[in-house]
């Protein structure tokens, strides 16, 4: 059967994702306004200057005739496919977001979404982590994802608790040494 006559999954992009970035069913999509801000304005970009540029080439390339051996054609329909995948998946993503600003909680040394976490573990080594949503999840800044082991692990608990989860490396037991709501980059 041709492709152009199935219909692609609505899960389809989902299923693409690594495990860290699905979501759990029925959860909202927690954001901070950065990383809102940075999904729009690629949903933006794509819609507006990509698309359009990719479609201009495509319809050149069809109007050249022969499209079984057009590479400019064959090329440019997989980009639009793609580009359109992306829309897709980012249209859903934003959707189901929830835009929620660390700056604007209450001072408290409790464990939130957007909460910028130190922690020492059982040698006493301190690391710093900031809790964001699963679309701007960044460790080499420090930046962990809200569904993650470690963030699961330390929402609700307070400075000076102790916790403990299952990381990749067995189970581990760490100390909250500090809690703080600072302006995400």
């Amino acid at each position: 059967m041709s492709k152009a006559f199935t219909k692609e999954s609505d899960d389809a992009d989902e299923d693409e994702l690594e495990p860290a970035q699905r979501l759990p069913i029925g959860t909202k999509n927690y954001m901070t306004p950065v990383g809102h801000a940075r999904l729009k304005a690629e949903l933006e970009h794509l819609l507006k200057v990509e698309r359009p540029k990719v479609v201009e080439v495509v319809h050149w390339a069809a109007s050249n005739g022969d499209r079984s051996e057009n590479g400019d054609y064959i090329y440019g329909k997989k980009r639009l496919r793609e580009i359109d995948r992306r829309i897709r998946f980012l249209t859903k993503r934003l959707d189901n977001s929830l835009v929620v600003d660390p700056l604007l909680r209450e001072a408290t040394d409790q464990v939130f979404f957007g909460a910028t976490v130190t922690i020492a573990d059982e040698q006493g080594q301190e690391q710093t982590y900031t809790i964001v949503g699963v679309d701007e999840t960044d460790i080499s800044r420090g930046h962990i994802s809200w569904i993650s082991p470690l963030a699961r692990a330390l929402i609700k608990a307070r400075e000076g608790d102790t916790v403990r989860f299952q990381s990749p490396m067995g189970q581990r037991e760490i100390e909250i040494v500090e809690v703080r709501y600072l302006a995400i980059e």
